[in-house]
């Protein structure tokens, strides 16, 4: 009797053929990658996407080889290569000099590969999940920094002495002027254009 999961499992993966980057969801999810420029997290899917299996610590991000895939300013790569160092995704092993020595880089969360040509310490220097540094402490609680001792929702002064009235005293009415005018309520006298002769 056939099981339908082995067929499925004959027709392929579910994906096209080929190799693919594969980048761990506790980098794609992490702050420091969420803070990324736009420039820095494509020049990082670049890197990631020379990684085979031994050469991590040999991945380039030179504007030379970077030219090929359509990145057109040096400075945006400079730029974007200091952000992903400071933020501690990629790892230089190799300090490029001109006039044609490239720098080399490593994904901190691959293992770096022991290869020949690095820089004297890079090896020693290198951190896997370097970029889960930059993350923010975790929470460790809704406690208020003054402490959790009863706090009181009366005045500074407290309850007992309060007044209804104001602390000149009431106002007296002897300074209030009358709502209807002096010569009687305007409403009840005719207007001037409209008064009787007798």
């Amino acid at each position: 009797m056939a099981n339908g999961r082995n067929n499925t499992r004959k027709k392929g993966s579910g994906r096209d053929p080929g190799g693919f980057v594969a980048m761990p969801w506790s980098v794609l999810d992490c702050p420091a990658f969420l803070g990324l420029s736009h420039p820095a997290r494509s020049l990082l899917f670049e890197l990631a996407r020379q990684f085979v299996f031994d050469n991590n610590g040999r991945l380039l991000a030179s504007a030379a080889y970077l030219s090929k895939r359509g990145w057109k300013s040096s400075d945006v790569i400079t730029r974007a290569k200091r952000e992903l160092i400071e933020a501690g995704f990629i790892h230089e092993t190799v300090k490029g000099h001109r006039p044609n020595r490239a720098s080399w880089y490593a994904l901190t969360w691959q293992t770096l590969d022991r290869l020949p040509g690095y820089d004297a310490g890079a090896t020693e220097t290198f951190q896997r999940g370097a970029y889960q540094q930059n993350q923010p402490l975790k929470n460790t609680g809704l406690t208020p920094a003054h402490g959790t001792d009863k706090r009181t929702t009366a005045p500074p002064r407290g309850v007992a002495d309060v007044s209804a009235t104001p602390s000149h005293g009431a106002v007296g009415g002897t300074n209030i002027a009358s709502p209807a005018p002096s010569r009687g309520n305007h409403l009840e006298m005719p207007s001037a254009g409209k008064q009787l002769h007798h």
